[in-house]
């Protein structure tokens, strides 16, 4: 059985992708996960047995081989909160004029506003 890692799961959707040394990636659907096992994580290892789909190779087995490591915020929530209102800040001053005036910031404050923002949904998702 290969053993790989798991680039993507969405519990919602109920499947995700698996790396497959030496081939294409795998489709891992809900229904072949180990009793117990609701979702598997992103980087977690995996050992499966697999075979052609129609739409490419599809696990058949699944044998969870990492604990799933989940990451625990590093900000407080008072932290998180002044972050928030801060990006608030800016949206409000330098971003939402510009596009009220029909043209987006400058490449600048565009990155430092995405950089933000991507650390934000970064605490808020773990």
């Amino acid at each position: 059985m290969p053993i790989g890692k798991v680039k993507w799961y969405d519990a919602e959707k109920g499947f995700g992708f698996v790396s497959n040394p030496g081939s294409e990636d795998v489709f891992v659907g809900r229904s072949v996960l180990p009793e117990g096992v609701e979702e598997l994580v992103q980087g977690q290892r995996i050992e499966f047995d697999f075979a052609a789909g129609r739409r490419g190779p599809q696990a058949l087995r699944v044998n969870v081989l990492d604990k799933p490591r989940r990451r625990t915020p590093s900000r407080k929530p008072e932290e998180l909160g002044s972050m928030i209102a801060d990006v608030m800040t800016v949206l409000e001053s330098q971003v939402q004029p510009s596009l009220t005036a029909g043209h987006y910031p400058d490449r600048k404050t565009g990155r430092d506003v995405a950089a933000i923002l991507r650390a934000i949904a970064k605490e808020l998702d773990s």
